[in-house]
């Protein structure tokens, strides 16, 4: 099952049309990464303070669909995929009242902070991607069983 995440639309994350402001879409999105990760397991504030490793994101895109104003109910889901020994990407769909208004990827790449070059991704995010993946595989064929 991918990972879920309620976000309401508060006033600051809209421009001055009244809806959600475009690069507040990411952000939103990085809040359900962080909630998946922290619901898996992980100690979000020694992950993101490691000296050792970091995780960070070298894309992100996003497709809109339908505005999403103030006071929106959001639900993310969230599917990670592992790309590569150190690279995953993260997609996302939003959905307001049963209404998908967005969807989004954001790629990541594990480094060393400190010389910046690339490394395998730890033992912790191999788990938290080869568990959100399976969990997704099996809600896949859940759902294809339904449509049969």
């Amino acid at each position: 099952m991918s990972f879920i995440y309620h976000r309401t639309i508060n006033l600051r994350d809209t421009d001055a049309a009244g809806v959600v402001y475009f690069a507040n879409v990411l952000s939103i999105c990085h809040e359900a990464y962080e909630a998946s990760l922290e619901a898996s397991g992980i100690h979000l504030k020694d992950f993101f303070t490691n000296p050792s490793i970091a995780v960070p994101v070298v894309h992100g895109n996003v497709d809109f669909f339908r505005p999403m104003f103030s006071g929106d109910k959001l639900i993310v889901s969230l599917v990670p995929h592992k790309l590569a020994v150190n690279k995953f990407e993260v997609h996302y769909e939003i959905v307001v009242e049963n209404v998908l208004v967005a969807k989004a990827v954001t790629r990541h790449v594990c480094i060393n902070p400190i010389s910046r070059s690339k490394q395998d991704l730890s033992a912790e995010m191999i788990k938290w991607l080869e568990t959100k993946r399976h969990d997704a595989e099996g809600e896949e064929r859940i759902k294809s069983r339904e449509i049969l």
